[in-house]
């Protein structure tokens, strides 16, 4: 990380002295050479036309990201590479999509234009999320680039077990990263390709590793607790008291909140499961706060004719009118109004989850916990602590929402004897 960073610094530096980028531009040229760097886990002296295109290709899926800023990050990137560190480049101009688009053949590019603009299609008709679609569009922009746009239409099989056998030889991927690839390229073969996908024991598969997940102790989690407030301290303690996971605990609305039977839903959760959980005593008046205070928000959305929150599925065509109610308001709203990417609506949306995720993370740090603690943490938490406190394996897997007991049985490798409780032979000679 120093290397990297010594060497960006030098970059500002070229850049001030080269003087075709204004002053003002500096700093976010330097942002997308860091972005890309990262994406080429920082190693200089791999850096190709491949890596530069697969990273630009990454940014065009991005609907965050717009035209302009992929044109900047494409003239950053060149700069960067073929000034900087002084490599050529071919078949790449720091002219915009169009111009490589041009310089790979425009049969190829309309045909994966076409297949992009499908894949779109199909994951929002099966209603998949908006981070998935961009994870899923992400990787395939990327397969786009490693079999050289050949038309999409003509690959077989092999051209995705070559890919992927890439990403774990070459790329060196973790595992959840080479199966993110796998899900992606297997949608696309199956749904907009249609084609089958028989045998793919040949792919060289990334080692998945084995790790226990991370665990606070009571005293640990008061700690943490400590240095939260507002709605974040409310989420922070609803992940802990309920095991919720992340996206649950932002996702939750007013009206799965049912103060008379102290019931908390977690509609579609992972896995498309509804569960119903307990609201912990201890927070039940700071959640009734927070959702009068939700109600203000609401009110005041309302008169400025806004007051309109994103509906799972088709809902808001069954009931047009359902988007404005009062029930399906988020329990943590943003603190702003935002253009919904799919429909250009103006709505309010949750809490990001960078903004929780950050806070926990400040959080950690000033509690001074030697841990890599985060939100997730706090879901591994409440489960361990349910099981020492005797509480059925079987009760612990509703609650947490698991499909398998397998996945809920690791939180009894954490609570066996610690290595510092057993005795060592050679005390006992």
């Amino acid at each position: 990380m120093v290397g990297e960073i010594g060497t960006l610094g030098d970059f500002e530096t070229f850049l001030s002295k080269l003087g075709t980028v204004p002053d003002d531009k500096t700093k976010f040229y330097v942002h997308w050479v860091r972005r890309f760097l990262k994406s080429c886990n920082y190693q200089l002296e791999n850096i190709n036309t491949q890596h530069v295109s697969q990273y630009l290709d990454s940014l065009e899926a991005d609907e965050k990201i717009a035209d302009w800023q992929v044109k900047q990050a494409a003239d950053a990137v060149i700069l960067y590479v073929e000034k900087y560190l002084k490599r050529p480049l071919q078949q790449l101009t720091s002219s915009s999509k169009d111009s490589r688009e041009k310089s790979i053949g425009q049969e190829g590019s309309l045909a994966w234009r076409q297949t992009l603009e499908e894949a779109r299609n199909a994951i929002r008709l099966r209603h998949y999320s908006l981070s998935t679609e961009k994870t899923y569009l992400g990787w395939i922009a990327r397969f786009k680039t490693f079999v050289q746009d050949r038309d999409p239409h003509l690959l077989e099989a092999n051209a995705m077990k070559m890919y992927l056998t890439h990403l774990a030889l070459h790329g060196r991927v973790s595992a959840s990263t080479q199966n993110q690839a796998f899900n992606a390229l297997l949608f696309l073969y199956r749904y907009i390709l249609h084609k089958e996908l028989d045998d793919l024991t040949s792919v060289v598969r990334a080692k998945r590793k084995v790790n226990l997940p991370t665990v606070l102790s009571r005293d640990e989690v008061k700690k943490l607790l400590s240095f939260l407030d507002g709605p974040h301290l409310i989420m922070a303690q609803l992940m802990y008291g309920c095991g919720l996971r992340l996206m649950e605990c932002l996702r939750l609305r007013i009206k799965d909140v049912d103060f008379e039977n102290d019931l908390l839903m977690v509609r579609s959760g992972k896995g498309e499961k509804d569960r119903a959980l307990m609201i912990p005593g201890r927070i039940r008046e700071e959640l009734c706060r927070q959702v009068a205070s939700v109600k203000e928000i609401h009110d005041q959305d309302i008169k400025m004719g806004y007051g309109e929150v994103s509906l799972p599925d088709a809902l808001e065509k069954k009931y047009p009118g359902a988007p404005k109610e009062w029930g399906w308001q988020w329990v943590f709203p943003a603190e702003k109004l935002s253009v919904d990417p799919r429909t250009g609506k103006v709505m309010r949306w949750h809490i990001h989850p960078s903004a929780i995720q950050r806070a926990v993370k400040e959080a950690v740090i000033k509690a001074e916990l030697p841990k890599m603690a985060s939100c997730h943490t706090l879901r591994h938490s409440f489960a361990t602590h349910l099981l020492e406190a005797g509480h059925n394996i079987r009760t612990i897997q509703e609650l947490l929402g698991h499909k398998h007991v397998n996945t809920t049985m690791i939180y009894t490798h954490v609570i066996r004897k610690k290595p510092s409780e057993i005795r060592s032979p050679l005390d006992g000679l």
